[in-house]
């Protein structure tokens, strides 16, 4: 059974747009600039205004709390917001094994966030978001920052936690290698619609 289903989601010039994601299944999300994939992930999230239904684990959005809702529907936005003025203020509690996987420094917390870079932001808001244990992530280019081979380590991380907590993932990417890597599926938006798109795996 699909853990996460969206059913007629309309914003603006976005939808209806109905999916379903199954437990542990990512649906990598492609499309041309413009055509909605970042406006979906945040409708989903509940962070715009929108028509249409959400349901996790056959429990609907309206049924939780908003805020309870937005942790367990974790979102990754292209930029990560910051509220304080240094990295270590951001997180709650800090996994060191993490900060390793994902090749930051532990000294790091310690500094104002403006000195970070941006694939450093990128990945201390992966970590962020992953510290709370989200039920399903929605991933707006979460490399798009990196090299090479963070890019690699990045997949990794999301991969083992998709499979361990079984976690449906929506993920936006434009890298064609990149989505051969990570996706179970994948679908395309244009225009504001999704349609299938198979041979993107081949």
């Amino acid at each position: 059974m699909p853990r996460l289903e969206i059913k007629d989601i309309r914003a603006n010039a976005l939808g209806p747009i109905t999916l379903a994601i199954a437990a542990g299944e990512c649906v990598c999300l492609s499309g041309p600039s413009g055509s909605g994939k970042s406006r979906l992930l945040r409708a989903i999230a509940d962070l715009d205004v929108h028509q249409g239904e959400a349901r996790l684990d056959a429990t609907s959005r309206q049924e939780f709390p908003a805020s309870q809702w937005r942790r367990a529907v974790g979102l990754l936005p292209p930029e990560t917001h910051w509220w304080q003025d240094r990295v270590g203020e951001h997180l709650a509690s800090v996994d060191r094994s993490m900060l390793a996987d994902l090749g930051l420094a532990e000294h790091l917390l310690a500094e104002p966030v403006t000195r970070l870079s941006s694939g450093e932001r990128q990945r201390f808001g992966l970590l962020r978001l992953l510290l709370n244990r989200p039920r399903v992530l929605l991933l707006d280019e979460p490399t798009a920052n990196l090299d090479p081979a963070t890019t690699l380590r990045v997949e990794r991380i999301l991969q083992i936690y998709r499979t361990t907590y079984a976690t449906p993932t929506l993920w936006v990417s434009h890298d064609s290698q990149q989505i051969r890597r990570v996706a179970s599926r994948v679908v395309h938006i244009s225009q504001g619609r999704l349609s299938d798109d198979t041979g993107a795996l081949r």
